[in-house]
C-alpha cells in the first residue's frame, strides 16, 4: 500500500502492545486459574459473538476478579482494537465502553495503539475499511489463522496525528448521528411495549373472567400467509425480485436487508410482501430460540422491484379495521407470545414452529375495540417515526461508507484539521 501524500509504515510502528488470551500463561495454569461463568460476575469475558450480534448483555460469558487480576495481559480498556484469529480471521473491532472491568476471550488478538503516534479510532477505521487485505494474510488450509507477525507487519498508510484526528472526527460524527437515531428507536419500540403490558397485560386467560373483556384466539384477528418454498435452481445473481429470508431477522430485534436473495421463480400473489407488511420467524437457527416468533417490519425494499417472504417465514394481515399492524406487532413481541411460541416449536439443530402456534394463540383483550384502536394510533406514530429514522440511519451509513475509503486513502483531504 502507497500513497503519494503520507507515509507507509508497518502496523507495528504504532502498536504499543499486542497480546492475547494466551499470552497469560501455558494451558495448564489457565484451566487452573480461569473459570468462565454464565452467571454475572467481576469481570465481562467479551468473545467474537459479541461483536458479531453487536450485544454485549445477552448470553455472556463472566470471570471473577481473581481470574480478571491473572488474565493481567489481556485486560481490555477503551480505545483497544480488537482482531479476530481465526476462522473470520482479520476482522477488526473497536472496543465498547461497558464501564465494567472486561477481559479478553479466547481466539482474539488484542491491539493497543501507541496515541503519541497514531489515533486508535484512525487505525480501527483504516483497518476496517481495508479489511480485505487484512484477511489476505490469514493462512490454513481448515481454519483460517492470522499470527502476530502477520499483524505486525501489516503496511498502512499514516497521515500526521493532527490530520488523523481530523479524518476521525468526520466519521464520528456520523457514527454518533447514526448511533443516536438507533437509541431513539430502541426507546421508541419500548415505550410502546411498555404502554401495551400496562393495558392489555394486567390480564390473563387463567384469571377470573373480567367484565368487558374476553378471550380471543389470533385466528380471530389476523390471517396468516405461508412463505415460497423456492428451489435452489431459482436464485440468481442480478435479478428485480427478491426473496425475503430468515438472515432478514436480526437476533436483538428488527428487520435487515441482507437476508435478501435475488430469484426468479413462481410464488403466489399472496405471498409478495411491500414495505410496512408485518412478518414473523416460522423456524430458528440458533440454540436459544433468539428468532423463532419474532415480528418484523418490511422497512426497506433493498432496491428490488418485488419482494416475497420465504417458507421460513410467513405474513401476518388484520382482519379488522381498528387492529393496526402495529398493535400485532407490539402483541407479538410481548413476553408470552414468545414463550407460546417456543411452547408450539419442534425440532433440535433447526427449530420449526408449528404452523397452528400463531391462530391458536390466546389473549384477553376489551370486547369494544375502542382501547385496542387507541393503542394501534400511538403504535403507528411510533413505527412511522422508527421508519423515518431508518430510512436516516441508511442514507447516513451509505454517506459514511462512500466517504470512509476516500479520506483514508488521502483522495479526498480535509483543509482545516481543527474541524
Amino acid at each position: 500500500m502507497k500513497s503519494e501524500i503520507w507515509d507507509t509504515v508497518d502496523l507495528s510502528e504504532v502498536i504499543m502492545l499486542l497480546t492475547d488470551y494466551h499470552s497469560n500463561g501455558a494451558y495448564k495454569k489457565l484451566k487452573e486459574n480461569v473459570e468462565l461463568l454464565d452467571k454475572e460476575d467481576f469481570a465481562l469475558m467479551i468473545r467474537t459473538t459479541n461483536f458479531e450480534q453487536n450485544d454485549f448483555t445477552k448470553n455472556n460469558k463472566y470471570i471473577t476478579e481473581k481470574a480478571y487480576n491473572f488474565l493481567s495481559k489481556s485486560k481490555v480498556f477503551d480505545d483497544d482494537l480488537i482482531m479476530n484469529k481465526i476462522a473470520n480471521a482479520g476482522s477488526i473491532y473497536y472496543a465498547p465502553k461497558l464501564n465494567r472491568p472486561i477481559s479478553l476471550a479466547m481466539n482474539l488478538f488484542l491491539i493497543r495503539i501507541n496515541k503519541e503516534k497514531a489515533n486508535p479510532k484512525f487505525i480501527y477505521y483504516y483497518l476496517k475499511v481495508n479489511e480485505k487485505y487484512v484477511k489476505s494474510f490469514a493462512l490454513g488450509s481448515v481454519t483460517n489463522t492470522i499470527t502476530k507477525e502477520a499483524v505486525k507487519n501489516l503496511k498502512i498508510i499514516l497521515p500526521p496525528l493532527v490530520e488523523q484526528n481530523a479524518i476521525t472526527q468526520i466519521i464520528e460524527s456520523f457514527d454518533n448521528k447514526i448511533e443516536l437515531l438507533q437509541d431513539q428507536n430502541k426507546t421508541l419500540e419500548e415505550t410502546a411495549q411498555t404502554i401495551f403490558t400496562e393495558w392489555f397485560g394486567k390480564y390473563s386467560i387463567d384469571d377470573e373472567q373480567t367484565d368487558g373483556w374476553r378471550i380471543f384466539q389470533l385466528n380471530e384477528l389476523v390471517d396468516i400467509i405461508n412463505g415460497y418454498s423456492y428451489k435452489g435452481s431459482e436464485l440468481v445473481e442480478y435479478s428485480d425480485e427478491a426473496l425475503v429470508t430468515l438472515k432478514s431477522f436480526d437476533r436483538n430485534g428488527g428487520f435487515q436487508t441482507r437476508g435478501f436473495k435475488p430469484f426468479r421463480g413462481k410464488p403466489k400473489d399472496n405471498q409478495e410482501v411491500k414495505i410496512g407488511d408485518l412478518v414473523v420467524a416460522h423456524t430458528d437457527l440458533t440454540q436459544d430460540a433468539e428468532v423463532l416468533g419474532n415480528p418484523a417490519f418490511i422497512f426497506d425494499d433493498g432496491g428490488f422491484k418485488k419482494m416475497y417472504i420465504t417458507m421460513d417465514l410467513v405474513k401476518v394481515i388484520s382482519l379488522h379495521k381498528d387492529i393496526s399492524s402495529s398493535f400485532l406487532y407490539y402483541l407479538m413481541k410481548d413476553k408470552a407470545f414468545k414463550g407460546h411460541c417456543v411452547g408450539y416449536s419442534n425440532g433440535t439443530t433447526v427449530l420449526h414452529l408449528s404452523k397452528r402456534a400463531i391462530p391458536e394463540y390466546q389473549l384477553l383483550l376489551p370486547t369494544d375495540f375502542n382501547l385496542i384502536k387507541k393503542f394501534s394510533e400511538i403504535a403507528n406514530s411510533t413505527t412511522t417515526k422508527i421508519s423515518l429514522n431508518k430510512i436516516t440511519i441508511k442514507s447516513l451509513t451509505q454517506t459514511r461508507d462512500e466517504l470512509l475509503p476516500r479520506l483514508m486513502s488521502g483522495e479526498i483531504r480535509i483543509k482545516e484539521f481543527n474541524v
